[in-house]
């Protein structure tokens, strides 16, 4: 056993990625009758614009926690549109364009819902991506539709005009994935974002058709998001909301140190109470297929999940006196050393008695 460091590790580097190819459409929708507009060849690209286009590709991806998809189909991948257009795309980097047109139909098909907004679709291929720490080729599929007004100046005679207009904010991209040449069996690793979420099925579901891509990032994430839902449905009954907060502070740190999860050394070395052993057992019955872990019992840990989940795991004890006690996920044996909870027979109140030397400048 080993202790990990736990610094903010992604699985994709965009860095040095590459547009090599970019073609741009235009969708309406298709219930308001608007029609679609096809591009008969590729946007030249040039120094000037490669930058900002990749900004606006990018940034979100950067920004965005990572949860992976891949396509899928109910009966098998080849029936998957996006599937067998993004594998003719990778077989045949050339025809890039070709099959930007074969994309922008299919997602132009799926614009039926009165409330899906017409766009700017680009389609870019790039090269030079890494992911997993493999050099692979990607497509991008980008999606502009919300419009922002904005000013020009025009110098009129001895007046300077203004001149309302409207275009795309390249600080907000509105849809997007990216296709990685990766994992092809699985139907490839894809990362999506849709910043518009009128109709949270357009993109993922009609456009993409796509499920979440079960790696050891998204099964380090789930079971640490059940251990939450067991901590706040089981461990607060019946301990009290420090022992919920150490229980998650323990698991996590299980999983921080760990390179393999392993269900019953998990349990053995988290739950205290070996009580919650059967209690535990019982809610991964009841809940296990809410979070998709019904029969995990063992699976490689991710890192950069443990690191989101960390972040994201509240370590205070809020009391109904107004004070809150805010406990120490780096220095855990703190809390079981230094506080301790009790009951005030004269008030008829519990309290917690905190030991310490002195107190700190803040």
């Amino acid at each position: 056993m080993r202790l990990k460091t736990l610094e903010r590790h992604k699985m994709i580097n965009l860095f040095n990625a590459h547009i090599e190819s970019l073609s741009i459409h235009r969708v309406g929708n298709k219930s308001r009758n608007e029609a679609i507009f096809i591009s008969e060849t590729p946007y030249g690209l040039n120094d000037e614009i490669v930058p900002l286009l990749k900004e606006y590709f990018f940034k979100p991806f950067r920004e965005k926690e990572e949860n992976y998809f891949q396509f899928a189909h109910e009966v098998d991948l080849e029936y998957n549109d996006m599937f067998n257009l993004a594998t003719e795309l990778f077989t045949s980097p050339s025809n890039a364009h070709e099959v930007s047109k074969k994309i922008t139909k299919h997602l132009f098909e799926q614009s039926n819902h009165p409330h899906i907004k017409n766009g700017e679709v680009y389609v870019a291929y790039l090269t030079n991506v890494n992911i997993d720490n493999n050099v692979v080729d990607a497509i991008g599929v980008f999606k502009s539709e919300i419009k922002s007004d904005f000013m020009q100046f025009e110098e009129k005679d001895s007046t300077l005009e203004m001149i309302l207009q409207q275009g795309i904010n390249l600080n907000k991209l509105d849809k997007g994935c990216l296709i990685f040449n990766h994992k092809k069996e699985e139907g490839y690793k894809i990362l999506t974002v849709d910043s518009n979420r009128y109709d949270a099925r357009y993109w993922l579901e009609h456009f993409l058709s796509v499920d979440a891509f079960q790696d050891e990032n998204f099964m380090t994430k789930k079971y640490l998001k059940f251990c939450q839902g067991f901590a706040k449905d089981v461990v607060f009954p019946a301990e009290d909301k420090k022992e919920e907060v150490m229980f998650m502070n323990r698991s996590v740190n299980y999983f921080a140190k760990n390179d393999e999860f392993e269900e019953s050394n998990f349990l053995n070395e988290v739950l205290v109470n070996p009580d919650l052993i059967p209690e535990f057992k019982n809610y991964k019955v009841d809940k296990g297929e809410k979070y998709s872990i019904e029969d995990v019992t063992s699976f490689p840990i991710a890192n950069a999940a443990v690191s989101d989940a960390r972040r994201s795991i509240k370590n205070v004890i809020n009391l109904d006196t107004n004070i809150q006690i805010k406990l120490d996920f780096i220095n855990p044996e703190s809390a079981e050393k230094f506080v301790e909870k009790g009951w005030d027979e004269e008030k008829q109140m519990y309290y917690y008695l905190v030991y310490f030397n002195k107190e700190q400048k803040s």
